[in-house]
This record gives C-alpha cells, structure tokens and sequence, in this order.
C-alpha cells in the first residue's frame, strides 16, 4: 500500500520561500510518478507539478513556471516542491499523490495535505 506523507507547510510573506516534502513508502518514487496538488479555499483542485523519477522528467502548470522546483531523491522515497517568489494566490492546501501518468488523470494515491498560506 502507497503512503504518502505530506511536510513544510506553513505562513510566509509574499515573495518569500518554502520547501514541502512527500515522504513516500518504499520504492514509490521509482515506481510511480509524483506529483503536487493544490486546492484553494472555493476552488477545484489542480495540478501544480509532476515527476517521473526513472527519467527526472518534470512537468508544471503555467502559473508556477519558474518559481517552483520539484525534485526527488530515489533513495529516500522523498518528493520536494522548492516555492519561490510566493504570492497570495499561491495559498492553498498542498497535495501530494503519485500515479502511472504526469499529465493523466488516474491518482489513487495522495496525501493528506498541507496547508500553504501566504499573506500580501
């Protein structure tokens, strides 16, 4: 069974950092793909980024571009999404959830969310 243990959440000023972590269970980065979720207060979830760890590649939703970072290490089972720049609308519940396709839509596993908050 796929656990996913989602860290590093918290309260920041705009256009400062943070760096979450997915503690997953064993061989799930080399074996699944990652990804980060987000759902704002009223809105549906999305799509942040995605990595497939067999060939580090990576994938992001246009409005994080160049101010995030997902990365993983194979030997922790560890998934990182490094937030630079944030901005207000970046505060949102984070999720982690590893799949079988970076751009698919099948996710059955996923963490339980942390909470980003960034104040203007």
């Amino acid at each position: 069974q796929v656990q996913l243990v989602e860290s590093g959440g918290g309260l920041v000023q705009a256009g400062g950092s943070l760096r979450l972590s997915c503690a997953a269970s064993e061989r799930t980065f080399s074996r699944y793909v990652m990804a980060w979720f987000r759902q704002a207060p009223g809105k549906e979830r999305e799509f942040v980024a995605g990595i497939r760890g067999t060939t580090g590649y990576t994938s992001y939703t246009d409005s994080v571009k160049c101010r995030f970072t997902i990365s993983g290490n194979n030997a922790a089972n560890t998934v990182y999404l490094q937030m630079d720049s944030l901005r207000p609308e970046d505060t949102a519940v984070y999720y982690c959830a590893a799949g079988t396709r970076i751009l698919g839509k099948d996710w059955p596993y996923w963490g339980q969310g942390t909470q980003v908050t960034v104040s203007s």
